[in-house]
């Protein structure tokens, strides 16, 4: 029982470095321009090795990335004409088109783009809880002046009788 637990253990340590792992590499290579240049010389590694053409899952393989960024990335390669997709009997295949397009990547622009898309959030949440505030306060407003009326008719009603 304890070795099947050590077992365990230790797979399961062995899982939480592996994760950890990957997360540094995924925030080594956060913006495009050097996942770029990652992914189309993986294009050629593979190439070469291989002398066929490679897919996505080959370049996740290589690269370590998940197949969602992966092709996250292939798609942003694809608009800027960096590289190609070609649909064939067995499967898709990536080619380099032009690789000196990388260069007009700008660097490190995704965190700037992210820290202003959340300021912008940030700042709509802002307006929106003071615009629920001032509407709150205008509700407890009116709801004070309606039971002071109500409260003035009925001692009016009282000092008739």
């Amino acid at each position: 029982m304890s070795s099947t637990a050590n077992r365990a253990s230790v797979h399961v340590s062995k899982l939480k470095h592996e994760i950890e792992n990957q997360n540094i590499m995924e925030d080594k290579n956060k913006d495009l321009y050097t996942n770029a240049h990652l992914f189309v010389s993986a294009i050629r590694v593979c190439e070469h090795q291989h002398n066929t053409p490679p897919t996505v899952e080959d370049i996740c393989r290589i690269l370590s990335m998940s197949i969602e960024h992966s092709s996250y990335i292939c798609r942003k390669l694809m608009q800027m004409g960096i590289i190609d997709v070609v649909e064939g009997s067995f499967g898709n295949r990536l080619f380099v088109r032009d690789f000196l397009k990388i260069e007009e990547i700008p660097r490190g622009d995704n965190e700037s783009k992210l820290e202003e898309e959340l300021k912008k959030f940030r700042e709509s949440q802002k307006g929106l809880s003071q615009k629920i505030k001032s509407i709150q306060t205008q509700q407890a407003e009116k709801k004070k002046n309606l039971f002071a009326e109500m409260e003035k008719k009925l001692k009016q009603e009282l000092d008739k009788k």
